[in-house]
C-alpha cells in the first residue's frame, strides 16, 4: 500500500501552485499547500480548490504576481490568478477573540506555521505540504484521523464551535461528503454551541447544505444534524416526521427516514431533485388521518417552498422543486388516454418530466420494496410519440393568438382574451385535429 506521504510526493500539482510557492520562497518566505487540497490528495481525489498559506504579508504577495484580487484582505487572504487557475493565498495568522460567532474581532499575522494551523477547524484540514521541498506538516494528527475516518476538531471542540458557529454544520457536511464519523467529544460539543450557530448568516448555512446534498449519502450529515439539535435550527419541519409511521405494505421507514433515504437515492449531481426528494413528504405529519395522508403533495409543495425561501434558495430552484413535489403522486396507468398524457405534459412541464421521473425512482427506492419502473418507460414512449406528432401543449402552440380573439369577438385586451385561449387549448388537448386556424376561428366566433 502506498503511504500517504508518498501520495503527496507523487501527485501532479498545478503549475500555478508550484509557481506561487517557488516565487515566494525565492523571496525568502515559506509557502505551503494547506487544508482541503492536502486532505483530498490523501483520499485519492483531485482537489477542486487550492489554498496556500505563507508567512509573506499580503502586500508582498500582491506585489509578487501580475493578477491579484484582494478577496479577503482583512483576513490576510488574496487570490492569485495565473494561467491554470486561481489560488487563494493567506498569510500565517493567529486569531483574536471571536465576537460575532463567525469571524475573529482582530487578525494578527504570524511567522509560525503551527500557530496558523492551530486556528483551523478540523484536524483533516490542518495539514500542510510544500511539494517543492517535500515538506509535510501535520501537528494535530490529521493523517491519523483520515485513516480512522474521523472528523475531529483542532484543540477543544467547544472552543472551536464557540468561535465560529458554522463549524458545527461543516462537521456534519464533511461527515456526509467523506463518509466519516464525527469523533465523540467533537459531536458532543455541537449542542452546547447551538446558540453560536444561531448567529450565522443563513446564506452561509445554505452553502453548507448545498455541499451536503451533493454528498454520496446526505443522510449521514442530516442525521448528525438531527441528533445534535442543528436540524431544529434550520429545517425543524423535517424532524417532525420522526416516528410518524406509514402503511407497512409500502414503507419500511417512518416519514423522516424515508425522506432522507429518498434524498440519498436521488441523483447526486441534481440539486433540485435531491431537494424535492428530501422535502416531498414534509407535510405528511400534518396531513395524517389514520393511515392516509390526504393532500400531502400540495401541502408539501407549500411547506417546501417556504423552507427553501427561508434557506435562501433561488427562485428558480424554489419553483422547480415545488412543481416536482406537487406532481410526485401522479398515478400513470396504461389506460390513460392520449389527452390525459397531453394534460400531464402541460401540467408538469416538458422540461420537468425527466426530473419528476428521477424523483419517483428515488421515492420508490426508499420504500419497502422498489417498484418496477417499466410504467415510466411506457409513459416516456407515449410522451415521445405525442411530441413527434407536434401536438399543441401550450397556448403558444395554438394556430390562433390573442389578436385573433380580439378581432373575432370585438373585445379589447384583457383577462377575457386569455380565458378564451385557455378554453381553446383544453379542446385541442382533447382533440389535436382541432388545432387548425379556420377551425379555431369558428370556435372563437361561436363563443363570442
Amino acid at each position: 500500500m502506498v503511504k500517504c506521504t508518498q501520495m503527496l510526493k507523487d501527485f501532479k500539482y498545478p503549475s500555478g501552485a508550484l509557481h506561487i510557492i517557488k516565487t515566494l520562497k525565492d523571496k525568502g518566505f515559506k509557502c505551503f499547500l494547506v487544508g482541503g487540497s492536502v486532505r483530498d490528495i490523501f483520499l485519492g481525489r483531485v482537489p477542486e480548490e487550492w489554498d496556500l498559506t505563507t508567512d509573506a504579508p499580503p502586500e508582498i504577495v500582491s506585489k509578487s504576481f501580475h493578477k491579484v484580487v484582494p478577496t479577503g484582505i482583512e483576513y490576510g487572504t488574496v487570490t492569485v490568478l495565473v494561467e491554470d487557475g486561481t489560488f487563494e493565498v493567506t498569510t500565517f495568522r493567529k486569531d483574536e477573540k471571536y465576537t460575532d460567532g463567525r469571524h475573529p474581532s482582530q487578525v494578527k499575522y504570524s511567522k509560525n506555521l503551527e500557530e496558523d494551523l492551530s486556528r483551523r477547524d478540523f484536524t483533516v484540514n490542518a495539514m500542510a505540504y510544500d511539494p517543492t521541498a517535500d515538506e509535510f506538516v501535520d501537528k494535530f494528527g490529521g493523517q491519523k484521523d483520515l485513516s480512522a475516518k474521523l472528523i475531529r476538531t483542532v484543540g477543544k471542540p467547544i472552543d472551536r464551535f464557540s468561535e465560529d458557529g458554522l463549524r458545527s454544520v461543516r462537521a456534519c457536511r464533511f461527515a456526509a461528503q467523506l463518509s466519516f464519523e464525527i469523533e465523540g467529544h467533537t459531536f458532543e460539543a455541537i449542542g452546547p454551541a447551538l446558540h453560536i450557530t444561531k448567529k450565522v448568516a443563513v446564506e452561509r448555512v445554505h452553502d453548507e447544505l448545498v455541499k451536503m446534498l451533493s454528498a454520496p449519502k446526505p443522510s449521514l450529515g442530516l442525521e448528525y444534524m438531527r441528533r445534535s439539535g442543528l436540524l431544529k435550527l434550520f429545517i425543524p419541519e423535517l424532524e417532525l416526521g420522526l416516528g410518524v409511521e406509514q402503511p407497512a405494505q409500502f414503507h419500511k421507514w417512518d416519514v423522516y427516514y424515508h425522506s432522507i433515504y429518498s434524498c440519498d437515492a436521488a441523483p447526486a449531481e441534481n440539486l433540485p431533485v435531491r431537494l424535492a426528494a428530501l422535502l416531498h413528504d414534509i407535510a405528511k405529519p400534518l396531513c395524517k388521518k389514520e393511515d392516509t395522508f390526504y393532500g400531502h403533495d400540495q401541502k408539501s409543495r407549500e411547506m417546501a417552498e417556504d423552507i427553501l425561501r427561508r434557506l435562501r434558495f433561488s427562485n428558480e430552484h424554489i419553483e422547480k422543486v415545488g412543481i416536482l413535489i406537487a406532481n410526485h403522486m401522479f398515478n400513470y396507468e396504461s389506460g390513460w388516454s392520449d389527452a390525459a398524457v397531453r394534460r400531464f405534459i402541460r401540467r408538469v412541464g416538458l422540461n420537468n418530466i425527466p426530473d419528476l421521473f428521477a424523483l419517483r425512482l428515488a421515492d420508490t427506492k426508499a420504500m419497502e420494496r422498489e417498484i418496477d419502473s417499466g410504467y415510466l418507460e411506457e409513459l416516456q414512449m407515449r410522451i415521445d410519440k405525442i411530441l413527434a406528432e407536434e401536438n399543441a401543449l401550450h397556448i403558444k402552440d395554438l394556430k390562433v393568438d390573442g389578436a385573433d380573439v380580439m378581432r373575432e369577438q370585438n373585445i379589447p385586451p384583457g383577462p377575457r382574451v386569455g380565458k378564451v385561449l385557455e378554453g381553446l387549448l383544453e379542446k385541442v388537448l382533447d382533440d389535436p385535429a382541432l388545432n387548425e386556424h379556420e377551425k379555431l376561428l369558428e370556435m372563437i366566433r361561436k363563443h363570442g
